[in-house]
C-alpha cells in the first residue's frame, strides 16, 4: 500500500512539488483538498500502490466519487496535450487546483520542468489575469502561452474586455484557451471567436485523468465510442477506478473484447467522421407524458438560438405529466418562441413548461451550474 497524503490547494503552488515526486519520485499519493480546519477528515490513509493522486468530484447532480488515478494516466494526458497543441508553452493556471482539469496545468508544466504561473489569491476576474499578463509573457519569452477554464470563467471574461483595458490584447496572446467542465454555450462561443480568442472545447474527467477529447476528436490514444446510446471511453488515460468503492468501479470501468472502458454518464454517439457528440447527462433525461425527454438537448438546442449563457434546463415534477422542462435563466425570454423552437426541433414533450427567472444562477466551485440547487429553487417555486 502507498501513503495518501491530503495537501491544502488552496496555494497551487504548494501542490507543484509533492505532485511532482507523487508522479515521479515514488512519493506518497495526493489528495488535494481546498483546505479547512478538517481538512483530513473523512480521507483515507492508505491507496494501491499504483495510485498516485487521488480527485474527489462534486458531482452536478450525484454523490461525490474519489477518482483513483495513477501516474501513467496523468503523464500520459499531459504528454498528448502537449502533442496537440505542438509547443509546451507557459501555463497561466485559473481553475481550482483540487479539481483534475487544475491539475493537469500543472502536470503540463511538470512534464518539461517548468511550473505554471497562478492568479493572485481573490475572486477570478479579468483584472486578476491581466495583473499576471507581464509575468507571464515574460516567462514565456517567445513561446507559447495557454490556459485553461470554465465556459462561467470565459464569459466573465468577455463581460469584463470594455472595463478592463488592455485585457483583450492579452486574450488574444494566448495560443490556445482550452475550455472544459461543461459544454459551452454557442453565443459565449461566437462572442470569443469575434473577439480573436483561439479556443478549444475539451470533454473528459477525472475519471479519463482531464479533457480528452478536443474540439470533438480524441487526443493521444484515446478512443470514443458509443455503447446503447452511452459515451464510452477507453486509452491510457483512465483512471484506476474508484477509492474504497469496487461496485461502482465494477459497474463503470468494464472490459470488451480485450479493452478496458470506461463507461460516462454522458449520452452522445460518434459519427461517421469520428466526430463526438455529447447530448447531455443520462441521469438528465426525464419523463414528460410517458416519452423520455432529454433535458441536455433542450439546453443545448437554446444555447444555440439563444444569446444568453445564463441558461439551465433543469425537470420539475408535473401532476399532469409526471415531470415537465423548466428553462431557468437571468435573461428575458420569450416562453412562446421557445416552446415553438423546441417544439419543432425536439418534439411537443421537450417544450419548457415555463420560464424560473433568477438574479443570478447557482454555480459549484468549479464553474458548474448547481443543478441540485436550481432544481430545488425551481421547485419552490411551484409550491
Amino acid at each position: 500500500m502507498r501513503e495518501l497524503r491530503v495537501i491544502d490547494s488552496s496555494d497551487p503552488t504548494a501542490l507543484c512539488e509533492p505532485l511532482h515526486e507523487a508522479l515521479f519520485a515514488d512519493g506518497p499519493a495526493l489528495l488535494p483538498r481546498p483546505g479547512g480546519v478538517k481538512i483530513s477528515a473523512t480521507a483515507p490513509t492508505e491507496v494501491e500502490d499504483d495510485v498516485a493522486l487521488v480527485v474527489e468530484t462534486s458531482g452536478t447532480t450525484g454523490a461525490p466519487k474519489r477518482v483513483a488515478l495513477g501516474a501513467q494516466a496523468l503523464v500520459a494526458s499531459a504528454e498528448a496535450a502537449t502533442a496537440q497543441l505542438g509547443d509546451p508553452g507557459t501555463w497561466l493556471l485559473v481553475l481550482p487546483a483540487h479539481y483534475i482539469a487544475g491539475i493537469q496545468v500543472i502536470t503540463r508544466s511538470l512534464i518539461h520542468g517548468t511550473l505554471p504561473l497562478v492568479l493572485d489569491p481573490g475572486p477570478f476576474s479579468g483584472s486578476a489575469v491581466l495583473a499576471r499578463s507581464a509575468e507571464l509573457i515574460s516567462a514565456a519569452g517567445s513561446g507559447a502561452v495557454y490556459t485553461a477554464m470554465v465556459p462561467a470563467q470565459l464569459s466573465r471574461l468577455l463581460d469584463d474586455e470594455a472595463d478592463v483595458p488592455g485585457l483583450g490584447e492579452v486574450m488574444r496572446a494566448f495560443s490556445a484557451i482550452l475550455v472544459g467542465g461543461q459544454s459551452v454555450p454557442q453565443a459565449v462561443l461566437d462572442r470569443a471567436h469575434d473577439a480573436g480568442y483561439r479556443i478549444i472545447r475539451t470533454y473528459g474527467s477525472a475519471e479519463t485523468a482531464g479533457g480528452c477529447v478536443w474540439d470533438q476528436r480524441p487526443i493521444g490514444d484515446v478512443r470514443v465510442a458509443e455503447f446503447d446510446g452511452r459515451l464510452a471511453i477507453s486509452g491510457s488515460v483512465l483512471a484506476h477506478g474508484y477509492v474504497d468503492n469496487p461496485q461502482r468501479t465494477e459497474t463503470s470501468f468494464v472490459q470488451r473484447e480485450g479493452t478496458q472502458w470506461y463507461l460516462t454518464d454522458d449520452a452522445g454517439e460518434v459519427d461517421s467522421n469520428g466526430l463526438v457528440h455529447v447530448h447531455g447527462r443520462l441521469d438528465d433525461v426525464i419523463i414528460s407524458g410517458g416519452v423520455k425527454v432529454s433535458l441536455g438537448r433542450i439546453e443545448k438546442l437554446l444555447h444555440a438560438h439563444i444569446d444568453s449563457a445564463d441558461l439551465v434546463v433543469v425537470g420539475c415534477e408535473s401532476d399532469q405529466w409526471g415531470h415537465v422542462p423548466v428553462v431557468v435563466t437571468t435573461a428575458e425570454l420569450n416562453l412562446e418562441r421557445l416552446r415553438l423552437l423546441v417544439q419543432q426541433e425536439l418534439g411537443p414533450e421537450a417544450r419548457p413548461e415555463r420560464i424560473h427567472r433568477v438574479e443570478a444562477l447557482t454555480f459549484l466551485p468549479s464553474g458548474k451550474p448547481d443543478r441540485l440547487a436550481l432544481s430545488a429553487l425551481v421547485a419552490q417555486g411551484q409550491a
